[in-house]
Order: structure tokens, then sequence, then C-alpha cells
């Protein structure tokens, strides 16, 4: 059996590792929940956007090779920005496919109006701005900048982003977005980029969560009745047949 000052600091290392890891594992419980419990697409934001985007037909355009090098030609996308085709040449050059005119953006006009193609009627633009930066943090991080950020006036504090360089409609942001994204920070773990699953605190976190609950069992056995009873059994037997 395992002696009283052993079973004490046993008790002791249970408690301070309990107390130390106890808010990290109430946030991964409470994250957990709450994904658990959320709609995926609702937290996306496709409850603010339409069912679907009615796009122009176009014709009489220019041909992609009229306005472009052939031969350097590896992609092509047709985009409708604010009713007038263009050509989205190799991910990276824009150009009007009935003029052949090069554009290096979008204007802020034709961005309201993208937005406007995807989002439901009933909201209502508060702002625009176009932004050239934003923080590790920031809820357009990772995608392609600069880009127009259109705001809402209603209670979610929804925005929705359009790239600038290409008229692509690229994101929905709400209040329940951030706070999934907030709970998702903490249950990752990954307090930079949010989904990287070997990080260093996570590892740690995770190791001294097994430790934790190791100790919870050796304290257990240590300090049950049960054991002490069944260990001092055997003890007592051991001696009767040394007598013997």
């Amino acid at each position: 059996m395992v002696k009283r000052q052993t079973a004490l600091k046993i008790r002791k290392t249970h408690r301070y590792l309990g107390l130390f890891i106890g808010i990290q594992f109430l946030m991964w419980t409470i994250s957990g929940l709450y994904f658990s419990w959320t709609d995926i697409d609702e937290i996306h934001g496709d409850q603010f956007r339409r069912e679907t985007v009615t796009l122009e037909k176009f014709q009489d355009l220019k041909s992609p090779s009229d306005v472009y090098n052939a031969a350097g030609i590896t992609s092509v996308e047709l985009k409708d920005i604010a009713g007038i085709p263009h050509y989205w040449l190799n991910g990276s050059k824009l150009v009007n496919a009935k003029t052949g005119e090069e554009r290096s953006e979008i204007s802020q006009k034709e961005a309201k109006i993208i937005a406007k193609q995807n989002m439901r009627d009933d909201l209502k633009v508060s702002s625009v701005e176009r932004i050239t930066e934003v923080g590790d943090h920031h809820e357009y991080r990772g995608s392609p900048l600069p880009a127009y950020v259109i705001s809402y006036d209603s209670p979610e504090n929804i925005r929705a982003y359009v790239a600038s360089n290409n008229g692509a409609f690229r994101s929905v942001r709400h209040r329940d977005w951030r706070w999934f994204d907030f709970l998702w920070m903490t249950h990752t773990m990954d307090y930079e980029g949010r989904d990287d699953f070997n990080n260093l605190i996570l590892r740690a976190f995770s190791l001294l969560g097994l430790i934790t609950v190791l100790s919870g069992f050796t304290l257990w056995y240590t300090s049950s009745p049960t054991i002490r009873k069944v260990f001092n059994k055997k003890k007592k037997k051991k001696k009767n047949e040394k007598k013997i």
C-alpha cells in the first residue's frame, strides 16, 4: 500500500493540476457544447444570403485570346461585375470582356452591387469601406486584399467581404460566427492562426490533462477504503502464513 506521505503528495499534485488546467478544461467543454449545438451553415451566414444568385447573360464578348496573349492563358473565368462581363485570367488579371480594358480593381460602387446580388434584400447597408491590411485575429484574415467591407444595419452586426482585385464575394461575418471563432481558438489553443492542432500549448495541456486524470485514479486507489481493506486482509494473511 502507498505510504501516507506519498498519498498526500499525490493528492496535492492532483489538486494543483486541476486548479491550473481547470479553466482550459471548462473552455474545451463549453466550446464543444457550442459546436455540437450550432448549425455550421448558420455560422457561415447562409441565412443572410440569397438562396439563388441571378447572373446576367452576356453576348458579343471578345475572345480571351484577343485581350491577352493566348499562349500565356492558363485559366479563364467569366465574372459578372455589376452587370458587366469580365475575364479573370490566370488568377491575376481582370479584363473587361467587351472592351478588352485591363483593370487593377473594382470600384466601391461595384462592390456594393455585388454584395446586393448575394445578400438578402431586407438587409440595409450602413457603410462600405476599403481595407488594405488586417491583423492575425481579424475575421477576414487569410483572404485576398485589398477588399471591400460592406456593413449592414442589424443586431447581428453583419459584414460582407468582396475582394477588390476580381469582385469575388468572399464571406459573410456576423455575431455568432465571431463567437464560434473565439471558442474555436480556445478549443485548439492556437492563439495565432486558429487551425494548428499541433501547437506546443495544446500538446502541453493535453499531457497535463492526462496526468491529472491518472493522478485522480491513483488518488482513488490510495484513499479507497475498499482497496485498503483488501490490502490489509492480504497483509494479515501473509503474517498468519509466516507464523505457521
